[in-house]
C-alpha cells in the first residue's frame, strides 16, 4: 500500500489524515495516510527516513515549508515563486518534486465552489508574508485587473510586488493608504492568526464585494464580520484548506477528487465541536 503523511511541528492537530482518507474512498485509491512529527531541527531527518521506507509523498505544515523548499531535488514554478513547499512527491526517475498547492487551492475555493470572479476584478491582498507569497502566482494567473498587496510594513508589500513584477501588474503599500473600492479583499495577514482583523477603511469594500479569510473556524472570523457588516459577501479558509490538499492528491494520484462531500464533513466536525 501507497504510504503519505503530512509533516508538521505540532501535527496533532492536522486534519490532513481525514481529508487525504476520505479522497482516497470517494476516488478508490488503496494508500495510507498518517501524521508524522519531527523536531524543529529534524526536517530532514525524518523525511529522509520516511523516503528511505518506500513513501510516495508527504504535506508539509508549518514550520518546515522552508526546509521542504531546499529538501526537494525539482521545483514547480509556483513552488519556486512561493519560495516554500508544502508537497513532496517521489517521480518515476527516484527524484523529489516539491510543489506549493495554497494558490490552486485558495483559486480553486474561490472560483469553482464560492463561485467568485477574479479575472478582471479589481483585488486586494492583506499581508506580505509567506501566505500571501504562496498565492500571488496563481492568483495573477487568473488576471485580476488591479492586484494590490497592503500590509503593515510597507516596505515588505512593496519588495513583494517587486518580486512578482514579471507576472503581472501589481501596486502595494500600507494599510493606512489602500485606494478605495475593491471586488474581491483575501486576508492573508498575521492578525487572522491571533484572532483580530486588519486595521483599514471601509472604503476599501466596494459594491458587490467578496471577502475571503485564509484562517477558519466555527464561528465567522473578526475579519469576516467587519467586511460582512458593510455588505460584502464572506467566506474562510476551510475551503482552501480542503482545495490545496485534492490539488497535492491530484499530483500524487493522477484523480482529482470531489471537494464538496469532505468540506462539509470538516465543517460539521469544527460546529460539533464548538457546540461540544
Amino acid at each position: 500500500m501507497d504510504r503519505y503523511a503530512v509533516i508538521g511541528n505540532p501535527i496533532k492537530q492536522s486534519m490532513s489524515p481525514e481529508i487525504h482518507t476520505a479522497f482516497a474512498q470517494e476516488t478508490d485509491q488503496d494508500l495510507e495516510y498518517g501524521k508524522l512529527f519531527a523536531e524543529v531541527d529534524g526536517f530532514k531527518a525524518a523525511a529522509d527516513e520516511f523516503f528511505a521506507a518506500g513513501a510516495k509523498g508527504l504535506n508539509v505544515t508549518a514550520p518546515f515549508k522552508l526546509d521542504a523548499f531546499e529538501y526537494a531535488e525539482k521545483l514547480t514554478e509556483r513552488a519556486r515563486t512561493a519560495g516554500a513547499v508544502n508537497t513532496l512527491a517521489l517521480q518515476a526517475d527516484g527524484s523529489l518534486l516539491g510543489d506549493n498547492t495554497d494558490g490552486p487551492g485558495l483559486v480553486s475555493d474561490i472560483r469553482n465552489r464560492l463561485g467568485w470572479e477574479i479575472k478582471g476584478k479589481k483585488l486586494l491582498v492583506l499581508g506580505a508574508g509567506g501566505a500571501t507569497r504562496g498565492t500571488l502566482l496563481p492568483l495573477l494567473h487568473e488576471q485580476p485587473a488591479q492586484l494590490h498587496i497592503a500590509n503593515r510594513t510597507a516596505s515588505k508589500a512593496l519588495q513583494l510586488a517587486e518580486d512578482f513584477s514579471a507576472y503581472g501588474r501589481l501596486s502595494a503599500g500600507g494599510l493606512e493608504d489602500i485606494p478605495a473600492g475593491f471586488d474581491l479583499i483575501i486576508n492573508a495577514s498575521a492578525a487572522g492568526l491571533t484572532g483580530e482583523r486588519p486595521q483599514i477603511a471601509e472604503a476599501v469594500v466596494g459594491p458587490g464585494c467578496c471577502a475571503y479569510d485564509m484562517v477558519y473556524g466555527a464561528e465567522p472570523t473578526p475579519f469576516m464580520r467587519w467586511a460582512g457588516a458593510l455588505g460584502a459577501e464572506t467566506a474562510d479558509g476551510l475551503g482552501m484548506l480542503v482545495g490545496q490538499a485534492a490539488e497535492a492528491f491530484y499530483l500524487w494520484r493522477g484523480v482529482r477528487p470531489q471537494v464538496a462531500p469532505v468540506l462539509a464533513k470538516l465543517r460539521a466536525r469544527l460546529q460539533s465541536k464548538q457546540q461540544g
